[in-house]
């Protein structure tokens, strides 16, 4: 699809300290990326469940890039679980990109075999 049907959208979440996430989206047809940059954590997590949460129902492909992504906690794979589960009867979901910090936490709670990784 063209540039005029792509819409981009980006959303900061803080709240003090250390705790921030930008959350960019694309969309084309039927296919939405979020690229997320800083930290998925307790305090940043409900941003990006409701981010996903305003398009799950329309998504038949969902790309969660995290190449800048610094940090993902238990809240934050809590919330790439769910997505997993809710994508599992209307598509594909793939995580790309993963930083080594992330990349890590992936491979010791075992989510590394349970997404498809890119």
């Amino acid at each position: 699809m063209g540039l005029f049907n792509k819409k981009n959208k980006d959303t900061t979440s803080s709240s003090g300290g250390n705790s921030h996430l930008k959350i960019s989206m694309t969309k084309d047809g039927s296919e939405y990326t979020f690229l997320l940059e800083g930290r998925l954590d307790t305090i940043t997590s409900p941003a990006l469940e409701s981010k996903i949460n305003e398009v799950i129902g329309d998504a038949t492909k969902l790309t969660l890039d995290l190449a800048k992504l610094e940090f993902i906690s238990s809240a934050g794979l809590r919330v790439l679980l769910g997505t997993l589960q809710n994508m599992e009867d209307k598509g594909e979901m793939v995580v790309r990109n993963l930083t080594q910090p992330v990349h890590e936490v992936f491979e010791l709670t075992g989510f590394g075999r349970l997404f498809n990784i890119k």
